[in-house]
């Protein structure tokens, strides 16, 4: 079994309808996710519209989410800001999670010695495990295979890698030269299946919030290896991977309109990206309806 489980929601930020953050609805969000099939969550991650979230609204988020369920919880601790990303993390220690997601600096592009520094001086911040988080497509910078080689060999807290880096044969490199106990987990919902062939563990995704169950079936044929029902699993949730981004509605926004759909409504998206644009709940219904998700 997985350390954080093989299937993990990157979990959406709930807010009021003032745009406070309803931390009685994280826990609510959160019971809902791991009775759904979740094995694990992502907290304040970049679905959960860590941008716009203040520390202490962090925390706090953090707080009510491991309150909330006994799966691991993973925190999204890190920023671009190296001592505000320690900082969070020994605050997300003390809030009693049970990892830490550490993100490639973003905007600023520190070279790669800057990067393999930065995760260093975070994993020194606490004893909690560190699950890297490469996807050059929202910092700017990719994380080298060889960066990522080093920390998880000489840094004993460095245990797994978010992998969103869109590069599958860079993937399947990594997956040869990793230390034993190192996991990778698929960031990209449409790649998994083919990240388990290389050796990936599982995933950490956004249509998980109301697929998890199918995602985690999935996994399960692959691993007994029925690649038929595997291939049938993953072609069932096209829909759900095409409707969850897009040039006019990206990830958090499709998410929140799909559970207000589905009965457990969170609030709008914080600017600047605000609400779903018209129609999404219409998408959001037809792809629910697919899935044999409403009444």
């Amino acid at each position: 079994m997985a350390r954080f489980g093989r299937v993990l929601t990157a979990m959406a930020t709930p807010f009021t309808a003032e745009g406070a953050l309803d931390v009685e609805r994280a826990g609510e969000l959160a019971r809902w996710l791991v009775a759904r099939g979740n094995d694990g969550l992502v907290v304040a991650g970049t679905t959960g519209e860590s941008p716009v979230l203040t520390d202490d609204e962090r925390v706090a988020l953090f707080r009510a989410v491991r309150a909330a369920v006994d799966v691991p919880v993973v925190a999204g601790s890190t920023t671009n800001d190296t001592a505000h990303s320690i900082a969070m993390t020994e605050a997300a220690a003390e809030a009693g999670v049970d990892a830490v997601l550490a993100v490639t600096p973003y905007y600023n592009k520190p070279a790669q010695a800057g990067l393999e520094a930065h995760v260093r001086a975070i994993a020194a911040a606490s004893d909690l495990p560190v699950m890297l988080y490469d996807v050059p497509g929202r910092t700017g910078r990719k994380m080298a295979t060889e960066t990522i080689l080093t920390l998880a060999r000489e840094v004993p807290t460095v245990v797994a890698l978010k992998d969103a880096a869109g590069d599958p044969a860079e993937t399947a490199r990594l997956l040869t030269e990793v230390p034993e106990g190192f996991e990778v987990y698929s960031g990209d919902e449409p790649l998994t299946l083919g990240f388990l062939a290389y050796g990936a563990v599982g995933v950490v995704g956004v249509a998980s919030h109301w697929t998890a169950a199918v995602q985690a079936e999935m996994i399960g044929a692959f691993e007994k290896g029925d690649l038929h029902r595997a291939r049938e699993l993953h072609t069932s949730l096209l829909p759900s991977f095409r409707y969850m981004n897009s040039d006019t509605c990206v990830f958090s926004q499709s998410v929140k309109a799909m559970l207000d759909v589905l009965g457990l409504p969170v609030g709008e998206c914080r600017l600047p990206l605000g609400p779903a644009p018209e129609g999404t709940d219409d998408a959001a219904r037809q792809v629910a309806e697919g899935l044999g998700l409403l009444p």
